[in-house]
């Protein structure tokens, strides 16, 4: 059980992530059936569907985020002195933070607006589409502290060696 519970917290990002997605593509099946079969359709599920989507993307990109998936160019950060190449490390981790941290503020003040507009079919407030930007760029900022902070840690360590 504990094992699990390790498990579900070290891959929570992706879970969510990938039931949001699993929800998203059951409710279009689900219409696309009721549609074309029955010639009815849920005429709530492209709002659900999309709602799914937009939380699956920001939690997958924070997952992503987390594992360093994304792509980045740095050939010509490779080209320079290992000194140079943590200098430019530590300088991009930083304004990673900052811009992630901003949208973070952003993303409240944006929830904080949406929260009184209602959605077009189901009525509910807009704020639960428009959490999903606070609590993804929100993880984002977490992981990229945790990963300036880490790397703060191995300079340091390896300078107690020296």
């Amino acid at each position: 059980m504990k094992i699990m519970m390790k498990h579900f917290i070290r891959n929570a990002e992706e879970i969510v992530s990938g039931v949001f997605l699993s929800i998203t593509i059951c409710t279009v099946i689900i219409n696309v059936f009721l549609r074309y079969i029955f010639n009815l359709g849920l005429f709530w599920s492209e709002e659900v569907a999309t709602a799914c989507f937009v939380w699956s993307v920001f939690i997958g990109a924070s997952a992503c985020y987390k594992r360093k998936m994304h792509i980045g160019i740095d050939f010509l950060v490779k080209m320079t002195s290992k000194n140079s190449q943590t200098a430019i490390k530590f300088i991009v981790e930083i304004i990673l933070i900052i811009i992630n941290a901003y949208i973070v503020y952003l993303a409240a003040i944006f929830i904080r607006v949406s929260y009184v507009k209602p959605t077009a079919v189901l009525g509910i407030s807009s704020a639960f589409v428009s959490t999903s930007l606070l609590v993804g760029f929100g993880l984002i900022t977490m992981h990229a502290i945790s990963f300036f902070i880490n790397d703060v840690r191995l300079i340091f360590n390896g300078m107690k060696k020296i």
